[in-house]
């Protein structure tokens, strides 16, 4: 039985994060850049999108990423609001996806433990990719609400600091755990999705 479970964790997770994936790729070909598409992320082939940190953390703390995906800014119309759309893609393909599991399971009183546990992790993987801190997806989000200066020293300022951000992260994880700044704002954010998710069914 713990060996069925694992499996269904594994098999859930990288359900996940294909989708996950594969819509960012797929709206930033729609939107002008086929860097990932030539680089083979615009597939929906697990192994293409497996991030090993990523899955480390899944393994860790039950929440990852994937692979990040290639993006060329300068090949967009509008930059900076064309990135953001492209890593809001990927959580909300994650939020649709948990909104038709909620959906079917409501309407067929389904009591698949499977098809719980691929809504809960898809649920997971939007809520924590919401989070502002890179590489998240949050992190570029947050370029809708600034004008071109902010966003430009707010990309300087990612680039000098990530190691020390990332550093943060996982300190704050691994020894503040549910007490911590940051698995106090996932837990917001994911009670916040189910709230979404259940007030629509």
């Amino acid at each position: 039985m713990q060996n069925l479970n694992y499996l269904s964790f594994i098999t859930s997770i990288l359900i996940t994060l294909t989708i996950h994936e594969a819509s960012h790729a797929l709206v930033a070909y729609i939107l002008g850049d086929k860097t990932a598409y030539q680089e083979g992320r615009l597939s929906l082939n697990p192994l293409k999108h497996l991030d090993l940190y990523g899955s480390l953390m899944f393994l860790l703390v039950n929440v990852g990423w994937g692979k990040p995906v290639p993006v060329k800014p300068e090949n967009f119309k509008n930059p900076k609001i064309d990135q953001a759309i492209v890593a809001l893609a990927g959580p909300l393909s994650n939020f649709i996806l948990a909104l038709i599991i909620t959906i079917f399971i409501s309407k067929t009183n389904s009591s698949n433990s499977f098809l719980f546990l691929l809504r809960e992790i898809n649920i997971a993987l939007c809520a924590f990719n919401l989070l502002p801190i890179p590489p998240l997806d949050g992190s570029k989000v947050l370029a809708i609400f600034m004008d071109n200066y902010q966003y430009y020293k707010y990309e300087v300022f990612l680039q000098k600091n990530l190691a020390y951000i990332l550093m943060i992260f996982f300190i704050d994880i691994q020894f503040l755990g549910q007490n911590g700044i940051f698995l106090n704002l996932l837990g917001i954010i994911t009670s916040f999705i189910k709230a979404i998710l259940f007030k629509v069914v």
